[in-house]
């Protein structure tokens, strides 16, 4: 127990650290600057506050916790690696993170993170289970992180674009327009990374064509 409270603070230590020392780093990947969140909290709260149906509560709740999923796979990979665009795309995904949170601020929704910093711990089973599942695989190899970070990005581009077919309220899609764009970025980084390593990554939930776009 006192093992994995360790390494629990030395993630969110390490996370904290490259947060506050990235600018003199260079990175690999998609990186959203400091002043990211900035214009779109105000375009936010400028725009009129609808009623959200039941589906549109569930999938800003539901959202808000599969882009923690994403950032703490990558601290908890970029941990074990090192590799730069594991940390870097893990603050892309905090800012996501802070994105949707906005929203729950909005509609006065009840958080289902409960503690930020607490890595690895998920109100949703699913995801949870989730996250062991892909942080098992990405242990296996730096090629296997890798793949793991491709993989998720798919997956949240996919959930997203299921959610956006139900959401009527332009705030709610705003966000998730934007965190469907931060993904596809994501995405071509890891699959860049990949090929850097002569790989090749093949879609798990875009379409093909889709896919082959996007590399372009």
């Amino acid at each position: 127990m006192m093992a994995k409270k360790f390494r629990k603070i030395t993630l969110i230590l390490l996370f904290f650290a490259f947060l506050s020392t990235n600018k003199a780093l260079s990175f690999n990947g998609h990186r959203e600057g400091a002043n990211y969140g900035r214009g779109h909290e105000d375009t936010l709260w400028s725009l009129p506050l609808g009623e959200l149906s039941e589906e549109e509560r569930e999938a800003i709740l539901y959202m808000r916790e599969e882009e923690k999923l994403a950032r703490d796979v990558y601290l908890t990979l970029y941990q074990h690696y090192g590799l730069i665009i594991l940390a870097n795309i893990a603050e892309s995904e905090q800012n996501h993170m802070n994105s949707v949170k906005m929203l729950i601020d909005r509609y006065g929704l009840d958080d289902p993170v409960t503690n930020e910093e607490d890595i690895g711990n998920f109100t949703n089973p699913q995801l949870a289970a989730l996250y062991n599942e892909l942080v098992e695989k990405g242990l296996l190899s730096e090629i296997e992180a890798l793949k793991v970070g491709a993989l998720i990005e798919e997956l949240d581009i996919h959930d997203l674009e299921e959610r956006l077919a139900i959401i009527d309220q332009e705030d709610v899609q705003m966000v998730f327009e934007r965190l469907k764009a931060g993904s596809y970025n994501h995405l071509q980084a890891f699959v860049s990374a990949l090929s850097a390593y002569g790989e090749e990554y093949n879609p798990q939930y875009l379409p093909q064509e889709e896919f082959e776009d996007l590399k372009k």
